[in-house]
């Protein structure tokens, strides 16, 4: 579903003799509604001279044109400060080169809307109003003079001088938000709660945005308004799918989280403890008060959260968190505010396999098919997502208490869903939990998550790995796996066959999806899986077969050698 926005405008000279507001916005097609936004705004030219209509005209129309000529690659808040600075410069020019145009001038408001995130830019005392849930939320500072007697004195404008200080800002969108740019003519005539009354009948559907910005404009000049009045009225009706994109713009503009003690407040929420600390992360346990809510909250190390790589990473884990809607996954949670950079989950009380294995748990063999049973099926669930984990071991898979397996830690996933995260490490996961290919330097597929599945249920079953513990930075060489029965007799040569399988050192061996590993699984004794062939040393080890034969061939030339020399 596409971004979908109602909009209405209403503008008005009331008692002046000419109106020197401007207002306008582009609602474009796709692909410019993904990549550019709807962009609206409002300007009001500085009075008492004849350049204050031009000056807001132009720089409205050249706002919507130019912005849209701007490389898709830029973020939409240097867009927008590009093009409005460049505008500036064209305003000033004019009114040096044409004397009744002198002093011309305007303020300027604007918002973009694209993807789930609103953009604005902002100079002088025109305003961006957010009606959320009821609440009406001023987004601008007016840019005036600090004293009651010069409260109509601009101190920045579009064209009052060279150098042009701008204000931007950003957040999420939501369904039923509903966005007000409104000239000094409007807001100086109204109260906010009557701006608020008629913002919340459009949220709840009563009135239209046109109908809505035509009852300001009267409201304000029915107040007494000696001013143009101008407003623009948005409603956001309905949403598209997060794009990645926009989450990484917004990442770079929240301030990262200072190291948290227990019993601080972040965003309303009660921390509790630290739960896990990581080289880049951190994971804490909080609460909501009002709630009695616990939560998980995970964040970057204060260290490496300035580091534009480490937060791209972090905010891709969260943007594919979103979308693993399962019962094997935690959730991901929308605070109502977020001040900084971090993401919530919902909790779950439990171990991780790697905790249970820890403190001495033996598992059952009908506890691993059990457990392993329902980590093909969340491994399953994120392939038929075009995700791939890359990090599957016994210290991310989680039992909870509530008998649920949850799979942990999208940290290095990858997906083809999202061109804007290329693969730059594919070796990221840990070492012994790796398929052979990717010491190699292949890219991740749906078999190398597969193997690692392997190896854990291999290591539930006997606390050891089926071609020996491998550790960082080490090169290591894959003959055939230990067979689980030489440490466990007790393991049914169904379920042997069964994980050999999946740990094979070719891919090609291995389960082609997830789906055929939990069918293996299912079917268990009643239709097992025939045993894999022990590889031929040329296959496993050509460079020892070959040293074999040349110290063969060595030993057989010396001995005719000796032969006829005694003959």
């Amino acid at each position: 579903m596409p971004l979908t926005i109602a909009a209405g405008h209403a503008t008005l000279a009331g008692p002046r003799e000419r109106n020197e507001d401007f207002v306008g916005m582009v609602t474009p097609d796709q692909p410019e509604l993904s990549t550019k936004g709807l962009i609206a705004a409002i300007a009001d030219g500085v009075s008492g001279n004849d350049g204050g209509r031009e000056a807001a005209e132009y720089t409205v129309r050249g706002l919507l044109a130019d912005y849209y000529a701007t490389p898709d690659t830029w973020p939409v808040t240097q867009a927008l400060d590009r093009v409005i600075k460049a505008i500036n410069g064209w305003v000033q020019k004019q009114g040096s080169a044409r004397r009744e145009l002198a002093g011309m001038a305007t303020t300027l408001t604007s918002v973009v809307l694209r993807g789930g995130f609103y953009y604005f830019s902002h100079v002088g005392d025109t305003r961006l109003y957010l009606l959320r849930g009821g609440a009406l939320t001023r987004l601008t500072t007016d840019h005036v003079w600090d004293r009651p007697e010069m409260q109509h004195v601009l101190t920045r404008a579009v064209g009052l001088d060279s150098r042009l200080a701008i204000d931007h800002g950003m957040g999420e969108l939501r369904e039923r938000d509903v966005f007000l740019l409104a000239s000094d003519g409007v807001w100086a005539w109204m109260t906010e709660y009557d701006i608020n009354s008629l913002l919340s009948e459009v949220a709840l559907g009563r009135l239209d945005a046109d109908s809505a910005a035509t009852a300001l404009v009267d409201a304000a000049l029915a107040g007494g308004s000696t001013d143009n009045t101008s407003a623009l009225v948005l409603k956001v009706i309905g949403l598209p799918e997060e794009n990645l994109r926009d989450a990484l713009s917004l990442a770079q503009q929240l301030p990262a989280l200072p190291r948290l003690r227990p019993e601080q407040i972040i965003d309303g929420m009660e921390v509790e403890a630290l739960v896990h600390s990581s080289r880049a992360t951190l994971l804490y346990r909080v609460v909501d008060p009002r709630t009695q809510r616990r939560m998980a909250l995970k964040t970057l190390q204060p260290e490496t959260a300035d580091d534009p790589r480490e937060r791209s990473a972090f905010i891709h884990e969260e943007w594919l968190a979103k979308r693993v809607v399962a019962r094997f996954f935690p959730q991901v949670i929308t605070p109502e505010q977020k001040n900084f950079l971090y993401y919530l989950t919902t909790w779950h009380d439990g171990y991780t396999v790697q905790q249970r294995l820890d403190a001495g748990t033996h598992f059952t063999v009908p506890e691993v098919i059990a457990h392993g049973e329902k980590l093909v099926r969340a491994v399953g669930a994120l392939h038929r997502r075009s995700i791939i984990h890359r990090d599957i071991k016994p210290a991310n898979v989680h039992l909870g208490i509530d008998g649920e397996l949850r799979l942990l830690d999208l940290g290095v996933a990858h997906s083809g869903l999202e061109a804007d995260a290329p693969l730059e490490a594919p070796q990221a996961g840990t070492p012994s939990f790796l398929a052979p290919e990717q010491f190699e330097h292949e890219p991740p597929s749906p078999r190398t998550d597969v193997y690692a599945v392997g190896v854990t249920l291999y290591l539930m079953l006997t606390r050891r790995y089926p071609y020996g513990e491998i550790e960082p930075f080490q090169n290591p060489r894959f003959g055939d796996p230990v067979p689980p029965t030489r440490y466990r007799p007790d393991v049914p040569v169904w379920l042997e066959n069964v994980v050999l399988k999946a740990v094979a050192r070719s891919p090609s061996d291995r389960f082609e999806t997830a789906e055929e590993f939990l069918l293996a699984l299912e079917r268990g004794a009643a239709n097992p899986l025939p045993g894999l062939p022990a590889t031929p040393l040329a296959k496993r080890d050509p460079l020892s077969l070959w040293r074999a034969v040349a110290v063969m061939s060595i030993v057989m030339n010396l001995l005719l050698l000796y032969l006829i020399v005694v003959g």
